[in-house]
């Protein structure tokens, strides 16, 4: 993987793809699946406060988090699908 550290407050999440389900013989189409709800942290920025100094993010990579179903940007790094986030946009971490 090509080596990225996320700006400001954001996290890069490599979302977790569901398995695909066939029901009743009908393959679901990409284009009808919904957006992974859940992904895993590769890289967390540098949070800073008023006064430049630097604040603890509360995920840290490797952490299994919940994503928002909207918002966020989609990035491709060498042919791999990752989200890149604010982290007050995260849901939550799953333990």
């Amino acid at each position: 993987m090509a080596k990225i550290r996320p700006l400001g407050d954001r996290v890069l999440v490599e979302p977790i793809e569901e398995k695909q389900v066939i029901k009743g013989g009908i393959i679901i189409p990409d284009s009808a699946k919904e957006k992974p709800m859940q992904g895993k942290v590769v890289a967390v920025g540098k949070k800073r406060d008023d006064n430049g100094k630097e604040i603890a993010f509360d995920v840290k990579a490797g952490d299994m988090v919940l994503l928002p179903k909207y918002g966020g940007t989609e990035v491709k790094i060498d042919d791999k699908t990752y989200q890149l986030v604010r982290e007050e946009d995260l849901l939550g971490v799953m333990e």
